[in-house]
């Protein structure tokens, strides 16, 4: 059996409820006291129960972060970001994922609601209305990449539609006037986006679109290599392809390679998000820049603001720039 709350007050020769208050950081207690339960706690090895700690301070102590995925580059940079802030304010994190199931973001929220003291969710496949619908103890939650129009929830994204439009007047201005797409998730929030910059840019350009140049995606190296096959067989094939990620493009890029082409002189190739392998891509890629780690910094560094404070941030929407980095694949 472990060091307990017992053994700490016997250690100090102090009471139980001593204790308590000297490990709540109560300032009721004479500096004398407090030493000595720090040193008994330390000498002893004395780990709190965050669980018991909850129930006479009302708070866990945690976060929770709700991701569609953990994998990849871009929720790694994320979570960097996210686990740096969160460390300097001594949260622990506990991370649940939907795998944009709404069924199974709903799930996760259910075991995490009275275990944490905020939420962080990004969930780009419904509504941050839609979330709010499911009970959550009014803790405060702060959405990322979350489609949103209430101005009364917490919501911090970036420019998915003016940087894949900067990104296609950029390919437009090379001369190319055929141009293919690899959608992401059909239900995803910033896929929709990102197709709808990509389809503006051509319309302030005077170009009409071949609908067989856009073809499905979800976001996944497969995913990217599956379209730009389909892309490359047409009987006329796209002088560039635009895919609506780093890790679709990188797949992309991969069967354009099978079929003898060569990017950029028979086929420019560009990713949006520029995860850290963009840059060492053979060429490098061109796409779209996320400070994504800087995202889930700013993201958690609002939680922490809005449980300090009780109150939503003013502006409640934020939304951080994007940068078309342009680089040897265009």
């Amino acid at each position: 059996m472990g060091v307990t709350i017992r053994d700490v007050a016997r250690s100090a020769k102090v009471s139980i409820s001593t204790v308590s208050r000297v490990l709540n950081d109560k300032c009721n207690v004479s500096d004398d006291k407090r030493v000595r339960v720090e040193n008994a706690a330390r000498d002893l090895g004395y780990i709190p129960n965050p669980a018991a700690q909850s129930l006479h301070s009302s708070r866990t102590g945690s976060l929770g972060i709700l991701l569609p995925f953990v994998s990849g580059e871009f929720y790694a940079e994320f979570l960097n970001g996210v686990d740096k802030t969160a460390q300097g304010g001594d949260w622990l994190l506990m991370i649940s994922t939907s795998h944009n199931s709404e069924e199974e973001l709903r799930a996760a929220l259910k075991g995490m609601y009275r275990r944490v003291d905020g939420l962080l969710i990004m969930a780009p496949n419904i509504t941050a209305e839609s979330v709010l619908l499911q009970p959550h103890d009014d803790i405060p939650i702060v959405f990322v990449n979350t489609r949103c129009e209430d101005e009364a929830i917490s919501l911090i994204t970036f420019d998915n539609y003016g940087g894949m439009r900067e990104m296609t007047r950029h390919v437009i201005a090379q001369g190319h006037t055929r141009i293919g797409f690899i959608r992401g998730p059909v239900m995803a929030f910033d896929a929709a986006e990102r197709e709808r910059g990509y389809r503006d840019a051509h319309a302030e350009a005077g170009l009409a679109i071949d609908e067989r140049l856009i073809v499905p995606g979800n976001y996944s190296q497969q995913s990217g290599h599956d379209g730009a096959v389909r892309l490359l067989g047409q009987r006329e094939r796209p002088t560039a392809i635009m895919a609506s990620n780093d890790d679709s493009a990188i797949g992309a890029l991969s069967a354009i390679r099978e079929a003898g082409l060569d990017v950029p002189s028979d086929v420019a190739l560009t990713g949006f998000d520029d995860v850290p392998s963009a840059r060492f891509t053979v060429p490098p890629l061109s796409t779209v820049h996320v400070p994504v780690r800087e995202l889930g910094a700013r993201s958690i560094q609002v939680l922490m603001e809005c449980i300090q404070t009780r109150r939503i941030p003013d502006p409640p929407h934020f939304s951080m720039d994007v940068e078309v980095r342009v680089r040897a694949s265009t």
